[in-house]
């Protein structure tokens, strides 16, 4: 099986790019370590402070953002990095051309009950001059991604990520310390019987999302013809890795709750990068009305309504928020 490296170094163009996805496993393969020592690495728990989304910590998280920041700060191609658990961007190195914006760890809230989390990052080429610390170089649209990836850890740690030429998979062998290739072109089936939605925030949706929910609970006798299986792990991470793996659609909508927030999830640190990790797996992402990865961002922790998965589904999901 190759490695890691060899294989960056054959499939990547840019070096720089290739570099900076090794580093970011150099501080993945440390997180994989605490967390499969589970309890006895001292990780587990709460950290007892909030992070900028209002969120409560745990121990892990925090450990993990200071990792992949350490990691980061000590490349020369990074110019700056935002992370979804800190307010402000931070500058690294004058002299760097790519910005990398992170989930240090999706999913947190699993961590107690041993339930799989991940990494999620995406990079992005600044513009000449710009500036590592402010939160407007960063505020790129999905579509200008030059890499994108997530790192989940389960009974096995995974690698998934893409340079914009298809999606690899890789798996960490812990014998060896490295990552070796599994899948070199990962394709999500067109169809899919199956679905992963919170079910719980159903009356607070839209009306469309609301008719698409009730009508594929229908199953055979309904309009869509067919009988689903739902699934929820309330990890992005997960979620999105079972349908890289054997399709499906994952649907965090918009719910009236908060107006002011069109989502849950964040624009920059989500749903852009997992947005083009399933469309480069010919998958589809978007709001129900626009695609993501064309949003022009706003600001830097924006929120965002995420239907991503099976690209027939996806479409179905849209023609009922279009009607």
């Amino acid at each position: 099986m190759q490695r890691l490296p060899a294989f960056l170094k054959e499939h990547c163009t840019d070096a720089d790019v290739a570099r900076i996805i090794e580093g970011l496993m150099v501080a993945c393969k440390d997180i994989s370590y605490r967390l499969h020592l589970g309890a006895l690495s001292g990780v587990m728990g709460s950290a007892e402070q909030e992070n900028v989304q209002g969120e409560c910590q745990k121990k892990l998280d925090v450990i993990s953002n200071d990792l992949i920041k350490e990691c980061l700060a000590a490349m020369p191609e990074v110019l700056g990095l935002a992370s979804e658990e800190e307010p402000d961007p931070v500058a690294c190195n004058a002299e760097g051309q790519y910005l990398v914006l992170f989930d240090p760890l999706d999913g947190s809230s699993n961590i107690d009950v041993n339930v799989t989390v991940g990494t999620i990052f995406s990079i992005l080429k600044a513009a000449p001059g710009a500036s590592g610390a402010t939160a407007a170089t960063y505020l790129q649209a999905g579509s200008e991604q030059v890499a994108a990836g997530y790192v989940l850890y389960g009974p096995s740690t995974t690698l998934m990520f893409s340079t914009g030429n298809g999606v690899h998979s890789f798996t960490l062998d812990p014998r060896i310390g490295e990552f070796l290739l599994l899948n070199d072109k990962v394709e999500i089936p067109e169809t899919t019987s199956e679905f992963a939605i919170n079910m719980s925030n159903q009356r607070f949706w839209l009306p469309q999302m609301q008719a698409y929910v009730a009508d594929l609970l229908k199953g055979e006798e309904g309009p869509l013809g067919k009988r689903y299986n739902m699934r929820w792990i309330a990890s992005m991470v997960a979620e999105i890795h079972r349908i890289l793996t054997r399709g499906g659609i994952f649907m965090y909508p918009y719910d009236n709750r908060d107006p002011s927030k069109p989502g849950k999830l964040r624009l920059m640190y989500e749903g852009n990068p997992m947005s083009m990790l399933v469309e480069q797996a010919g998958g589809k992402a978007s709001t129900g009305f626009d695609d993501i990865t064309a949003i022009q961002p706003e600001a830097i922790h924006q929120r965002v309504s995420c239907i991503m998965g099976s690209a027939a589904e996806v479409s179905t999901v849209v023609g009922y928020h279009r009607d």
